[in-house]
């Protein structure tokens, strides 16, 4: 089984970027203790602050993995793009994001990408994206 975990602007810095709103624990500590805690499971992770990066990514990944985990970081509210390229991949995606984007500020309500989404997690820290892969790794068992 192959998850893919995709990551946008700026949550290369989670762990040392604002840690009230984003924790003290890196992206790259979490990745690998994920890695350890599911052994079957292959995860691909990419971080990108470019736009491009992330749609050639979802393209790539979007008829090939079982499943993708999708943290579009500021790109959720502004990038019709990346909705088209969720959009027009046949692949489940979970929307993950760190903080709760309801309790910031209002451009960070709306969400561009969330309806080509299967689901979406909010505000529940780095646990979303281990609550979005478990959904992944369930229903591909059934």
């Amino acid at each position: 089984m192959r998850i893919a975990i995709i990551n946008g602007p700026n949550l290369n810095l989670v762990g040392i970027r604002e840690p009230d709103v984003y924790g003290n624990k890196s992206m790259d500590g979490f990745i690998s203790s994920l890695k350890k805690k599911y052994p079957d499971v292959e995860l691909i992770y990419l971080q990108s602050n470019l736009e491009g990066e992330i749609i050639n990514f979802l393209q790539s990944q979007g008829f090939s993995s079982d499943g993708i985990i999708l943290n579009p970081g500021g790109y959720t509210h502004t990038s019709v793009a990346i909705a088209d390229a969720v959009a027009a991949i046949k692949t489940q995606v979970i929307e993950v994001h760190i903080s709760n984007t309801q309790a910031r500020e209002e451009q960070r309500h709306i969400s561009l990408i969330s309806k080509y989404c299967k689901g979406s997690i909010s505000g529940l820290g780095l646990e979303g994206y281990e609550l979005a892969l478990t959904w992944l790794i369930n229903q591909a068992k059934q």
